[in-house]
């Protein structure tokens, strides 16, 4: 298990992405998305913040809490055009 460490939304920007997927069972894709889909419309409506934990090219394990603006096919919008590709998510809480 990997250490996670807790990021500030502003902070993100500095982070490099991989592109390989992170979750390799589809059912736990299937999953990433659905939550997504609905932490997007929590957000938007109630302005809801969720946790988001990705891992970034070397490896590390990031969680911010924050609202996601929007979700895209490949990445997810936060505020102040922040965004994180979603194949590097692992999990939505």
């Amino acid at each position: 298990m990997k250490t996670i460490e807790n990021i500030e939304k502003e902070n993100i920007r500095n982070l490099q992405f991989c592109k390989k997927e992170v979750l390799l069972d589809p059912a736990e894709r299937s999953k990433r998305s659905f939550d997504l889909n609905r932490a997007q419309s929590l957000g938007n409506l109630l302005k809801n913040k969720v946790s988001i934990t990705f891992e970034t090219a070397d490896e590390k394990v990031y969680k911010v809490h924050t609202t996601i603006w929007a979700v895209g096919s490949d990445f997810i919008c936060l505020k102040s055009d922040i965004c994180i590709p979603i194949n590097c998510i692992l999990e939505i809480g």
